[in-house]
């Protein structure tokens, strides 16, 4: 059974860098042709990809998030891990980390963020 746990900060400053950590347990982030993913739901809004790292190590990022946003990867510990930079009201929301190999098979249970002074 394959797990993913998010962590990090609840609450951000404006204009802060938001980190966070997905940590996976009952598989590799190495695991031949999985893409390793963060997504986020703004409150009354819908699902918004943010990006991927491949099991190659190689990542992806949606483009009006690019500026701002890095995904990395420990694989000693299995993690891999996402940072918003200058981030404003409009990144509250709640952010998924997800396993996809065409379509998302696991998604951990989500951890809100919220962006506030």
């Amino acid at each position: 059974q394959v797990q993913l746990l998010e962590s990090g900060p609840g609450l951000v400053k404006p204009s802060q860098t938001l980190s966070l950590t997905c940590t996976v347990s009952g598989d590799s982030i190495t695991t031949d042709a999985y893409y390793w993913n963060w997504i986020r739901q703004p409150p009354g809004k819908g699902l918004e990809w943010i990006g991927y790292i491949a099991y190659s190590g190689s990542t992806s990022v949606n483009p009006a998030l690019e500026s701002r946003t890095s995904i990395s990867r420990d694989t000693s510990k299995n993690q891999f891990t996402l940072r918003l930079s200058s981030v404003d009201l409009e990144d509250t929301a709640v952010y998924y980390c997800a396993r996809i190999r065409g379509s998302i098979d696991y998604w951990g249970q989500g951890t809100q963020v919220t962006v506030s002074s």
